[in-house]
């Protein structure tokens, strides 16, 4: 499997650009004096489907062959890369089948509806659906789409990082979530060849730590996956993302799901954009890193804002007290 380069999310910049518009990138004041640092936020929550992950999926879709848009496509998720491949397969004519977990936030299952995805409930979490996915991908001849495996999707939502980046291409750092790991491995393609001196840093949760030992003892982990923050939520790292990770991030931090929790409150507060956890997980890292980064020039990637209603009320009475 090849890595996505410099070159490929160039053009894949060039593939979704008909489809997606470049995301806000705002500064916040009340954000420079929580953490001391100059913070700017990258809003991929204000994509269509409310997530980074839609840059990837248009462009994977947009690439797939004849025979492979006449079988259908077929992912799992937890919601935002679904939503993701939904919304692509609707703009080019491709049945999309989605497997979720029984508890999947309902904010993304409706908008998977919506999009027109057939959706199949399975299991507890994302690696229970990704199970059924894959075995019924190989029972249906349908094309199986890895949520994190598919250089095409990798390249795609590091478009992402290189909006954020030609606009301000003197950072000192960029913080991202990691779930699967695909958009923080776009970032870090991106920085080293428009800026080799931005670190990359990589957020995950304390109660999901695959993605970090996967990172960090270098090769590919399972763990326990408790985090309410779905996005980053999954118990196994991935070959792809990890192979990029561990030649280029910078560091990996993980947070626990109250440091979750009162991030996603103050994004509330202080940006007044909905915010779901794992957006909220890049400032709940520079909260945690607010000495080492004081006076730097920062960017938080808010990955997505589908929060759901029950979440959001967890966070407030959490976030309040």
């Amino acid at each position: 499997m090849r890595a996505p380069t410099f070159a490929d999310v160039l053009e894949a910049r060039r593939q979704i650009e008909p489809h997606l518009r470049p995301t806000p990138l705002h500064r916040y004041p009340a954000l420079d004096a929580l953490t001391g640092a100059q913070v700017s936020v990258k809003h991929e929550n204000h994509q269509p489907i409310g997530a980074f992950k839609v840059r990837g999926g248009v462009n994977l879709v947009s690439r797939l062959d004849e025979k492979d848009r006449r079988r259908g496509v077929i992912t799992a998720s937890t919601g935002n890369h679904g939503q993701s491949i939904a919304f692509a397969a609707g703009r080019f004519g491709v049945r999309a089948t989605v497997c979720v977990p029984e508890g999947a936030n309902p904010v993304k299952v409706e908008s998977m509806r919506g999009l027109g995805a057939e959706l199949v409930f399975h299991g507890r979490d994302f690696d229970d659906a990704r199970e059924e996915c894959e075995r019924r991908a190989a029972a249906d001849g349908l094309r199986y789409v890895h949520s994190a495996n598919e250089p095409d999707l990798v390249a795609g939502v590091a478009t992402g990082a290189l909006e954020l980046l030609e606009a301000e291409p003197e950072l000192d750092a960029i913080l991202v979530a990691i779930g699967g790991g695909s958009g923080a491995a776009g970032a870090c393609i991106v920085a080293a060849e428009l800026s080799p001196g931005t670190r990359v840093i990589g957020v995950g949760a304390e109660a999901a730590p695959a993605a970090y030992r996967s990172w960090s003892e270098g090769e590919l982990r399972s763990d326990r996956m408790e985090t309410f923050a779905e996005g980053i939520a999954t118990r196994q790292g991935f070959e792809l993302p990890q192979a990029i990770l561990r030649e280029r991030l910078s560091d990996f931090l993980l947070v626990s799901d109250d440091e979750l929790r009162r991030a996603t409150y103050l994004m509330i507060e202080k940006t007044r954009n909905l915010v779901e956890p794992a957006g909220a997980a890049p400032l709940a890292a520079l909260l945690r890193l607010r000495h080492e980064l004081a006076g730097r020039r920062v960017a938080l990637v808010c990955s997505g804002g589908n929060i759901a209603p029950g979440q959001l009320r967890e966070v407030l009475e959490a976030g309040g007290a």
